[in-house]
C-alpha cells in the first residue's frame, strides 16, 4: 500500500496526519497569546468565531437583574455565580457535568453551570435556585421538598429543585416514570430518591389545584 502511494505520488494516511499535526504545532509555537493563533482559530471554527483573551467585564442577566462580572474565557458560569455574585445555591460538587448539583435554567432549559462558560451565557436569561421564590414565599416545588423531607445533606437539593421546576413547567401532570426521567441527571449520594420523587409528585398535584 505504501509502495503504491509512493509510485502514484499520493500520500498515506500517516503522512497526512503527521503534516496536520505539524501545522497545528507550528501555529501553537508561533502564537504569542495562546495555543492557537487568531487566524488558525477562525480557519477551524469559521469567520464568525470570537477570539477572547485575558480578563474582561461582561454582563449577565440573572434572576431578572443584570450583573457585571470580570471573567476569563475559561471561567465557568458556576464560578462566576458563586465566586463573584455570591449566588451559592448552585453547588460545585463534581465539576464535570455528572451530578447535576449546579443545575440552572438558561432561556427556559436546564443547563449545567459547571459545563457552561460564563461568556456563552451573555444575552441569555439565567435563573438560579435563588430566583425561584417570591420573597419569603416558597414555590410549590420548594415547599414540597420541605414538607416531604426530601433532603439530607442538601448539596444536591438545589439541582433537584431546578430540574423538577423545569419538568413541571413542561409537563404539569407527570407520572412517576416521567418524574424519574425528569431528574435523571441529578444524583443524590445520600439516597433520598423516594422522598424526592414523592415531593415532585406532591408539588405537581398542588400546582394543578392552583397552589
Amino acid at each position: 500500500m505504501a509502495e503504491e502511494n509512493k509510485k502514484s505520488g499520493g500520500i498515506s494516511r500517516r503522512s497526512f496526519l503527521k503534516g496536520l499535526g505539524g501545522g497545528v504545532a507550528g501555529a501553537a509555537t508561533l502564537s504569542p497569546t495562546g495555543l492557537l493563533s487568531e487566524e488558525t482559530t477562525k480557519a477551524i471554527l469559521g469567520p464568525q468565531a470570537e477570539t477572547l483573551s485575558g480578563s474582561q467585564k461582561i454582563q449577565l442577566k440573572i434572576n431578572g437583574k443584570t450583573s457585571s462580572v470580570t471573567v476569563e474565557p475559561r471561567t465557568t458560569l458556576l464560578s462566576a455565580l458563586r465566586n463573584q455574585l455570591e449566588l451559592t445555591g448552585s453547588k460545585e460538587v463534581c465539576d464535570r457535568g455528572q451530578c447535576g448539583a449546579c443545575t440552572v435554567n438558561i432561556d427556559g432549559k436546564t443547563q449545567l453551570s459547571c459545563m457552561t462558560l460564563a461568556v456563552d451565557a451573555r444575552g441569555k436569561k439565567i435563573t438560579t435556585v435563588e430566583g425561584l421564590a417570591q420573597g419569603d414565599e416558597l414555590t410549590a416545588v420548594q415547599q414540597a421538598f420541605v414538607e416531604k423531607d426530601a433532603l439530607m445533606c442538601g448539596f444536591c437539593t438545589p439541582g433537584f429543585v431546578m430540574s423538577a421546576t423545569a419538568l413541571l413547567k413542561q409537563n404539569p401532570s407527570p407520572n412517576m416514570d416521567e418524574i424519574k426521567k425528569g431528574v435523571s441527571g441529578n444524583l443524590c449520594r445520600c439516597g433520598t430518591y423516594p422522598k424526592v420523587f414523592e415531593a415532585i409528585d406532591a408539588a405537581a398535584k398542588k400546582m394543578r389545584k392552583g397552589g
